[in-house]
């Protein structure tokens, strides 16, 4: 196997025995075969699509295939190859639909390009050999380290989008530009391209089209539950039989909810779920009693000592330990080779009947925790509320800058940087975070400016839209750019929703974006003087050296 399009990456570089994040070899072969299914099912699709025909079961498969192979996400080897042999089924139809406009139109059909034309074997044992033909390693010896990581770059930003698109899609919120693109996007890398140049485009556009995916997402966030309001959180269990929901998904939440009503049960929220609570949709739930532990790579530990069942929405699973898996649950695109998982029915609705008496089953907390709580809930709405608060206090100099420390968080030592960074943060300066990576200092205690929180938590990473919005707004009232106001970039990232994100911002040309705790394995030197030159963007250093360049520039 060869894998590093997430930043625990073996020693930097990438893994080839098993992957830091749990997978096996012939998982992470099972993955690259259905990344290059997707790439077939689009190269048929892009192309009806240019005749004016449209293939909706392509575009949910690319969706799913895609999101499918994000770090954390599906490591059963069972499920990715009923995926994959959905996809040739899926690209059959797509090509049959384009075979027939082209007939239509009285054109000759162009052939299948050999890179989006294998056919799945007929056993697990094949298909994992047909998925090592494809890896990135295969690429990084034919076309070199530069283009092959260009490709990837542009596959994780993609990947990390397809997430978006498929929250949004779960809430009903479509877009067919959004989908044309994914299509096109990847039948571009089913080309297996090389010129750098085309390849930091694509990236480029993929940042732009994925600003699209962050819009429909929380378009459809907000629609169904409302705008977040700042909340007082309770981080501390209550006594009583327990639900702890971890991954990204709101609607399964809501779902739970509804099916846990008058059942004595309290419900939990873990990792990037945390901001589902200042949801009024959602936070109307008296028993949806607050939030329990950290981010996701502590999850073993925690999860081992909750007295209750556990339900995985999304990604971020880790391998479960003997002590829970009989009380852990997947749903969605989530799956691990063993554990019970709740399927959809045609709908869209499920049935957490298991997971219910699962909870029952277990002893739950037996005492109230001595209370704590922390401020969520600030996302563009809340915080465009008291913009004018904010401005004047920024006019009167009682704000002198603002810093977005965000993203996602891992096991990786060089992390507490961001600790240490958020606490070095002057006290006239407020700080904005989102997504897992807030929980390296959410629970310290900034104080206010005026009224006004120096600590402004957006949300999960789903919610990067918000805080872009802040600072475009912002930029507006000052009469300015983004790249103007008293706003600096501290980014950690993990998987490939940071990836996606990272491009948006860079397709905004926003600049001086400060990146940790390493840098991607897939972007070599050459790429990143590209960035350096074109973005200024750079790696981490120490808080003391970055704040002081920040603040003296």
């Amino acid at each position: 196997m060869f894998c590093y399009q997430c930043e625990q990456t073996a020693k930097g570089t990438g893994c080839t025995v098993a992957g830091v994040c749990g997978k096996d070899a012939p998982t992470a072969a099972l993955q690259d075969l259905t990344v290059h299914m997707a790439e077939g099912v689009a190269y048929a699709a892009h192309r009806a699509r240019k005749l004016g025909g449209r293939t909706p079961d392509a575009d949910r498969y690319v969706v799913e295939a895609l999101f499918s192979t994000v770090t954390n996400v599906d490591f059963d080897p069972e499920r990715l190859a009923g995926l994959i042999r959905e996809g040739a089924a899926v690209r059959e139809q797509a090509r049959n639909a384009y075979e027939a406009l082209c007939r239509k139109a009285g054109r000759k059909p162009e052939a299948p390009a050999t890179e989006a034309a294998i056919e799945p074997a007929a056993d697990m044992a094949g298909l994992i050999r047909q998925g090592e033909s494809v890896t990135v390693r295969k690429r990084l010896d034919a076309i070199g380290p530069d283009a092959a990581g260009l490709q990837e770059l542009v596959t994780y930003g993609l990947k990390g989008m397809a997430a978006y698109v498929d929250h949004a899609r779960v809430l009903g919120v479509e877009d067919d530009s959004v989908y044309a693109f994914l299509h096109e996007a990847l039948d571009f890398l089913a080309g297996n391209p090389s010129d750098a140049n085309a390849l930091v485009g694509m990236a480029l556009r993929v940042g732009e089209v994925n600003l699209k995916a962050m819009q429909m997402l929380d378009a459809a966030n907000t629609g169904a539950y409302g705008h977040p309001e700042p909340t007082r959180v309770r981080v501390t269990p209550v006594a009583g039989k327990c639900i702890l929901v971890s991954g990204h998904d709101l609607k399964d939440l809501d779902m739970l909810l509804e099916q846990t009503a008058g059942k004595g049960i309290n419900v939990y929220t873990h990792g990037e779920m945390l901001p589902c609570l200042a949801y009024p949709g959602l936070k109307k739930h008296k028993h949806l009693a607050g939030n329990y532990g950290g981010a996701w790579q502590d999850q073993r530990k925690e999860f081992d000592v909750f007295p209750g069942a556990i339900l995985m929405t999304t990604n971020c699973i880790q391998k479960p330990m003997d002590g829970y898996r009989n009380r852990i649950f997947t749903t969605g695109l989530v799956a691990w080779p063993g554990l019970a998982h709740v399927a959809a029915d045609e709908q869209g609705g499920k049935d957490f009947g298991p997971v219910i008496r699962a909870a029952l089953d277990a002893p739950g907390f037996a005492a109230d925790a001595p209370e704590q709580t922390i401020m969520i809930g600030f996302a563009r709405q809340a915080v465009m509320n008291v913009a004018g608060q904010v401005i004047e206090a920024v006019k009167a100099g009682k704000i002198r800058h603002f810093f977005l420390v965000g993203g996602c968080d891992g096991a990786k030592s060089g992390r507490s940087y961001y600790t240490d960074f958020a606490r070095l943060v002057p006290k006239d300066c407020v700080i904005l975070t989102l997504a897992c990576g807030k929980y390296r200092f959410n629970k310290l205690d900034f104080g206010d400016i005026g009224g006004i929180p120096r600590l402004l938590d957006c949300g999960q990473c789903n919610d990067a839209y918000s805080a872009i919005q802040i600072a475009v707004a912002l930029a507006q009232a000052f009469k300015t750019d983004v790249n103007s106001l008293p706003l600096s970039l501290i980014l950690s990232w993990y998987e490939q929703k940071a990836v996606c994100i990272l491009l948006t911002l860079l397709h905004l040309g926003i600049r001086n974006i400060r990146l940790g705790p390493s840098l991607p394995a897939f972007v070599t030197p050459a790429v990143l003087n590209v960035l350096v030159d074109k973005f200024a963007l750079a790696p981490i250093t120490t808080p003391e050296q970055d704040l002081k360049a920040i603040l003296e520039s």
